[in-house]
């Protein structure tokens, strides 16, 4: 992509899996493992992602991954994800989780996180995505909620960085 500066809806670029929790996914009291959903999110997460820079994407960051309520053993879940905003070469990604109750027609909401991707070429090399344009106002609500939480994370990367110098080379044994 070139530096042209392109915009994109977040309807543009919103994704959706469905899967059938099954006994293999599940642990010993039937319910969904919580590393096995993770998995989901991020797929979901990255499908959004590269549809929005039309380009590889990686994943460089999951947080405020909440998980809501158990994920049971045969359960229909959905999970959604939307591009929140987009810096110059990362992106927040917005996933929310539901189960569906196909007898009662009702979702049921599970969990909810937000991730950072980043969109790369072949190469790995950073490449600039379009910026988001947020129509509704829920949209426009988690645009400006999402420049608020970066910079939240990029103060506690800058917390972490320091750290680790001042701990020094042995830290970790």
């Amino acid at each position: 992509m070139s530096d042209l500066v392109l915009e994109r809806t977040v309807a543009e670029s919103q994704s959706e899996r469905s899967e059938i929790v099954l006994p293999a996914d599940s642990n010993a009291l039937g319910s969904l493992f919580g590393g096995r959903l993770m998995q989901y999110i991020d797929l979901v997460g990255a499908m959004a992602a590269s549809r929005h820079a039309r380009a590889f994407t990686v994943t460089a960051s999951m947080d405020h991954l909440d998980f809501v309520a158990p994920v049971r053993v045969g359960e229909l879940l959905i999970l959604k994800a939307s591009v929140n905003r987009a810096f110059r070469t990362s992106m927040e990604i917005g996933v929310r989780v539901m189960v569906e109750d196909v007898r009662e027609q009702r979702l049921r909401h599970v969990s909810s996180a937000y991730l950072t991707f980043v969109a790369v070429d072949r190469e790995g090399n950073r490449l600039v995505v379009p910026q988001v344009v947020p129509e509704t106002d829920h949209q426009k609500r988690r645009f400006e909620d999402a420049g608020r939480r970066r910079e939240m994370r990029a103060g506690e990367t800058q917390r972490k960085k320091e750290m680790r110098a001042a701990l020094g080379a042995g830290w970790h044994v």
